[in-house]
């Protein structure tokens, strides 16, 4: 590290202002600040000073995505064994032939390491191509701006590969990840600008541009059923067309709330999104009123819903404790509700905010069950309100104040 200390600073000259690589001075910055403490601090005792920086603030949250990390590359492989061993799809895949080089196996779903090895080949090169298209896109814009790289991206391409099919083509990744990056963050000024969350623009954008791949493959399709599959593209589709009795049918609550289900590679599991959200609200990086809220407005939505009878729409019937293990509920809840830039700011318009998520993806999800998972649209549609919402909160309070110290 000293060594690498001690080259930063010997070419830093070239890269600040009046050096021949001046237009690069964003790539230094950001190397240097990744990897050490910023060398400019505030020291005087009219700043407000806190330890908790930009850089710290996100990797707290990507620690708490490891739980939904590690089961998406285990549920990835899983599920795709469960699909071999079936016969259900084909093994000519480069990922097939690297386990068979590696001497593991994939016929058994019971064997963790090769389920995780297995899984890991699909969900990596997710990952890295989004941090290589996202993170040239984020640093052009700095680089034109002549603004600093900071660390904002760090979380969105860690999240964009969770909320992913492991089949999706890898063009669409990158497609996807460019949308969301440019559309959903640059053009409203860079980190902290954005109104919308721009690992959901990305996937939403995905969705409606390439909905047969962004909902999954066979490999999904076969893993929960016989070999010949259904029309349907996760688990969450097939209760929207076969009712409850699908939630019966070979896959228990436990095995939704572990993250055993098909579904995209990082929303299965809701106890890896619980101990993630333990971290966030222990560290109060995430908010617990907006989870709490987000619980809430789903419990009071589907509640409702259940008093309702419908020959036609079995989705009425699942109760709210089946709500929260299906589809991206539970991620949507702790990592994407709680986006600190996109979500309301004040205490209140908090709860206001969950709260409406909540019912609006029950409802979605219930309402239109042609669109079986509504937590992607739902918390969309109310970042566009967050900002309003905290108007009408403030105005409140300056109101109440009036009121109360009024000669």
């Amino acid at each position: 590290m000293k060594f690498l200390r001690t080259l930063l600073d010997s070419q830093g000259r070239h890269f600040h202002k009046g050096g021949i690589l001046e237009f690069a001075y964003p790539l230094y910055e950001a190397l240097d600040t990744f990897v050490f403490t910023p060398g400019s601090v505030t020291k005087g005792s009219s700043h407000v000073r806190d330890g908790l920086d930009l850089k710290r603030m996100m990797m707290t949250v990507v620690i708490a995505l490891i739980p939904p990390i590690f089961m998406a590359m285990y549920n990835t492989g899983y599920q795709i064994h469960l699909s071999i061993s079936r016969g259900a799809i084909p093994l000519d895949t480069w990922q097939t032939s690297a386990m068979n080089w590696l001497g593991l196996a994939i016929f058994n779903p019971a064997d963790p390491l090769a389920c995780i090895t297995h899984g890991a080949l699909y969900y990596l090169p997710v990952l890295l191509l989004t941090f290589l298209i996202g993170g040239n896109c984020e640093a052009l814009f700095a680089v034109v701006r002549k603004h600093e790289i900071n660390e904002g991206f760090l979380v969105t391409g860690m999240l964009f590969p969770l909320t992913l099919p492991p089949t999706i083509p890898l063009w669409q990744v990158a497609l996807g990840i460019a949308f969301g990056v440019i559309v959903g963050k640059e053009i409203f000024g860079g980190t902290g600008m954005n109104i919308l969350n721009p690992t959901l623009t990305a996937r939403a954008f995905l969705f409606f541009a390439y909905p047969a791949q962004i909902s999954g493959d066979k490999v999904w399709i076969a893993a929960n059923t016989d070999v010949d599959g259904v029309s349907g593209a996760t688990w969450l589709a097939e209760v929207a067309t076969m009712g409850s009795y699908t939630l019966t049918k070979g896959v228990s609550w436990w095995d939704a709330f572990l993250g055993l289900v098909p579904g995209s590679m990082g929303e299965t599991s809701t106890l890896g999104c619980f101990l993630g959200a333990v971290l966030l609200i222990i560290t109060k990086v995430g908010s617990w009123r907006i989870m709490l809220s987000v619980v809430i407005g789903s419990l009071t939505a589907s509640t409702l819903l259940n008093l309702i009878s419908s020959q036609t729409n079995p989705l009425l019937a699942v109760p709210f404790w089946w709500h929260v293990v299906l589809g991206g509920w539970a991620f949507g809840a702790v990592y994407m509700a709680t986006d600190p830039v996109s979500s309301s700011h004040s205490n209140t318009g908090r709860y206001i905010y969950g709260l409406l998520i909540g019912m609006l993806a029950i409802l979605i999800r219930v309402v239109n069950p042609a669109y079986p998972e509504g937590m992607m649209l739902a918390i969309l549609f109310v970042n566009l309100f967050a900002g309003l919402i905290d108007y009408f909160v403030v105005r409140a309070n300056i109101k109440r104040r009036r009121a109360r110290y009024a000669a």
